[in-house]
């Protein structure tokens, strides 16, 4: 194995998961190591019981995240999110609208082709999804979920012919899978600006991909069941020591999918975002206890894609 360690060490690539897990010097560019992010946000209401809660408990949180997408909300909706969540120096990131699992395709339905996950089949798929993006956009919005490796190539080359904002931030979601330090880095080659890990990695292989990277790293600490139900909470110190620049992000377990949200589920999504942000806070009291050093970002810094206010909606 002897060669093929130094084959990949001549490629700028880690050879090994380490044994003693380093320190990362690498921070966000306020020199900060971490950041909270709560997910599964669905809508403008459940928004508001967020920063309700947030409020109450006196919490500081980065970047808020919605999983049914830019698609299945109105241009009013998309606007009152971005306008709540800018006036306090919040990142928000919606999830690009149709993808794998909403298509007329059974593949990514059935057990042996979920690893189709959130990708967009076919090229219509794809300019759907360039349209969701530019409609966000248009309305003020700064950070976007994806979970395909053609749509976060077009991210990236939409950001350099000015269809989408250079400060436009494009998160890839856990969906993606990528697990490793060189698919990691591939990710960030073609146009990540931030990284989901899968959810069960252990810190050596994580340590392994910070290594090779140096976008930040998302990573669940409580993980929601279809993703494994894993709680880990007083790994939080060291993944922040390990993983810096990271998102601590808080999902939750026993939590119904509610995928794609709506009415239906307001008042059930409303106490499901009570609840993540008083687990939020369970996590965020062991940083103070365990890593009290650790430096988190101020509201509004550099690099959150915090979203802008638009007073008139854009006409197609």
């Amino acid at each position: 194995m002897k060669e093929t360690r130094e084959f990949l060490e001549s490629l700028g690539y880690p050879s090994s998961d380490p044994g003693e897990l380093p320190t990362s010097t690498k921070t966000f560019p306020d020199g900060a190591q971490y950041r909270i992010e709560l997910p599964s946000v669905e809508g403008p209401e459940a928004l508001k019981a967020t920063l309700a809660e947030i409020d109450r408990l006196g919490l500081t949180v980065h970047r808020i995240s919605q999983g049914s997408g830019i698609m299945l909300q109105t241009d009013e909706e998309i606007k009152e999110m971005c306008e709540l969540t800018a006036e306090r120096g919040i990142e928000l990131s919606l999830f690009v609208g149709p993808r794998g699992t909403w298509d007329i395709s059974a593949g990514p339905l059935t057990a042996a082709g979920k690893a189709q996950a959130l990708r967009h089949e076919g090229a219509n798929q794809l300019v759907y999804a360039m349209e969701d993006l530019k409609r966000g956009a248009a309305l003020g919005l700064r950070g976007a979920l994806v979970a395909d490796e053609g749509l976060l190539l077009l991210t990236k080359e939409m950001k350099k012919q000015g269809q989408l904002p250079e400060d436009f931030v494009v998160k890839v979601s856990v969906q993606m899978g990528s697990a490793n330090p060189v698919s990691v880095r591939l990710m960030q080659d073609i146009g990540a600006d931030t990284y989901n890990v899968p959810t069960g990695l252990t810190l050596s292989k994580l340590a392994a991909i910070r290594q090779a990277i140096d976008i930040p790293i998302d990573l669940y600490v409580e993980v929601p069941d279809n993703f494994g139900g894993f709680l880990r909470y007083y790994e939080i110190p060291e993944i922040i020591r390990v993983l810096a620049p990271v998102y601590i992000k808080f999902g939750l377990r026993n939590h119904p999918d509610v995928y794609p949200s709506g009415k239906q589920w307001e008042s059930t999504n409303i106490s499901l975002t009570q609840e993540r942000v008083r687990r939020a806070s369970i996590g965020i009291q062991m940083i103070e206890r365990y890593c009290p050093d650790a430096k988190a970002s101020k509201l509004g810094a550099e690099g959150l894609g915090i979203a802008k206010i638009v007073k008139e909606a854009p006409m197609n």
